[in-house]
């Protein structure tokens, strides 16, 4: 027992010793993927990486991977882009290493170098009869938001398992939820609103709100500020419910536009200073009186009974939980 243990012993510090300088491996496989050679390059970012983790040379596991991440999305790659992305941060997970400024800029790097590129929304003469081109657009486009969502939250999850808040890093939300609203062929609105409500920043919420304005569906404005106000007062945030409504008005205003005047807006106007006080009677009250206009979405009632137990400590005889445990899942 005691041969065997010195021989894994033996070949663990030989492993380690054979491990080339992780600079000088970084250029040879710059050079692969600069060459066009993809695929091989890719392969050998993974298994190199993979060596450096098993002898717990992590921070040099994590420079290579790190770089392979870049150079393959300079490239344009970017599923190997963002699988060597994730691989990043499943070794910070090994690693057991801490949510600080140095490693979030290291994250950030990643996330910027994931392309850019808004899908058309009409066919101009570039699209050929059958919209394939428009086709093509698309599904590259979901490619490069689920690589970079997956990349995120991964990070996200790390991020709450080392302690950096308990839904994780409110500026890795951000950025998931910028990514999502701006480069996904299908926004899901939901989706944003949550990365948004765990994030730390209401005034940039607000400003996608102005935004989304602009470009949706009749009837889609109102629901949408509703939503994101409703998912704040759910987590129990008031002061960044009123800060995002305060915010949009004045974003609004600046574009000669305004909030909208509908009935499920002026149940958020009367909501916000009710629940300043203990008033659970005027929220019943609330909720009765504007039913039909809060039935327009089915996760309203689910929110609304998470905003009267975490402001007035009633619980539901029988919650829904399904879509709002849905919504708050990273």
């Amino acid at each position: 027992m005691s041969r065997s243990l010195s021989m894994r012993s033996s070949m663990s510090m030989r492993s380690r010793r054979d491990l080339p300088p992780p600079q000088q491996t970084i250029e040879k496989l710059e050079n692969m993927v600069a060459e066009g050679n993809y695929y091989e390059a890719q392969q050998m970012y993974k298994s190199t990486g993979a060596r450096y983790i098993a002898a717990q040379k992590y921070l040099e596991a994590l420079d290579i991977l790190q770089s392979g991440a870049l150079v393959q999305l300079k490239h344009g790659q970017v599923t190997c882009g963002g699988e060597l992305a994730i691989m990043f941060v499943d070794t910070l997970v090994k690693a057991a290493l801490p949510y600080n400024e140095e490693t979030f800029d290291r994250i950030r790097k990643m996330y910027d170098a994931f392309p850019r590129i808004s899908v058309p929304h009409f066919l101009g003469d570039d699209y050929d009869d059958d919209g394939q081109k428009l086709s093509e657009a698309i599904s590259a486009a979901k490619v490069r938001s689920e690589s970079c969502s997956s990349f995120l939250r991964a990070a996200i999850r790390w991020s709450a398992e080392v302690g950096a808040s308990r839904n994780g890093s409110p500026e890795l939300h951000v950025m998931l939820a910028e990514y999502i609203y701006s480069e996904s062929p299908e926004t899901d609105m939901t989706k944003v609103s949550s990365h948004f409500v765990r994030g730390n920043d209401p005034k940039k919420f607000a400003s996608m709100l102005a935004n989304f304005m602009g470009k949706c569906y009749p009837g889609e404005d109102d629901t949408a500020i509703a939503r994101g106000v409703l998912m704040y007062l759910s987590q129990g945030n008031l002061k960044d419910a009123n800060l995002l409504m305060d915010e949009l008005k004045d974003q609004l205003k600046s574009a000669d536009l305004e909030i909208p005047k509908t009935d499920l807006i002026q149940f958020i106007k009367y909501l916000l200073p009710t629940l300043e006080r203990d008033a659970y009677p005027l929220f019943r009250t609330l909720r009765q009186k504007y039913k039909t206009s809060t039935d327009r979405d089915p996760v309203f009632e689910e929110l609304l009974d998470e905003i009267a137990a975490k402001f007035y400590g009633i619980r539901s005889q029988s919650p829904l939980e399904g879509l709002f445990g849905d919504m708050f899942r990273i």
